[in-house]
């Protein structure tokens, strides 16, 4: 009994370039083939639903007039974050307006992605001032005449 073998080896593809940028599925425009012209009936007829009482009709009519909100600005009071150090007072006020239910445990944990961010940018640029110090106390050093 033989196995049949994968099409291509790993890592090779039938097709290298991949799809073409901008191609559509063939259901997708089998899809609006199918709906060219009937937008506007098709609209209306959902309204009516809607109208009459058909909960999935008015959600999809409700969903399209006022969508879900995905993102707010949130304001509250956070300190400055100058050094990596800084970062345990503003993860403190992150709680404390979770707490005081200025901000939702989601809406925390997006700011809180932000300031780790943040402490990350710290960190690396005060390891980058460090290195250029050891570097240039390296070359002073390299510089200087054997004692």
């Amino acid at each position: 009994m033989t196995t049949r073998g994968k099409a291509f080896e790993p890592g090779q593809s039938g097709n290298p370039a991949g799809k073409a940028k901008g191609t559509r599925h063939r259901t997708t425009l089998a899809m609006e083939a199918l709906l060219d012209g009937e937008a506007e009936a098709l609209t209306r007829k959902a309204i009516e639903l809607a109208l009459d009482g058909d909960g999935p009709a008015l959600r999809l009519c409700m969903d399209r007039l006022c969508p879900p909100r995905k993102d707010r600005p949130v304001t509250f009071d956070m300190p400055d974050i100058l050094t990596a150090n800084d970062v345990r007072t503003a993860t403190g006020a992150i709680v404390r307006a979770v707490a005081a239910g200025d901000l939702t445990p989601d809406e925390a944990g997006a700011v809180a992605g932000v300031i780790e961010l943040h402490r990350r940018s710290i960190e690396t640029s005060d390891i980058a001032a460090r290195l250029d110090a050891i570097e240039a106390q390296l070359q002073s050093t390299k510089g200087a005449p054997n004692a």
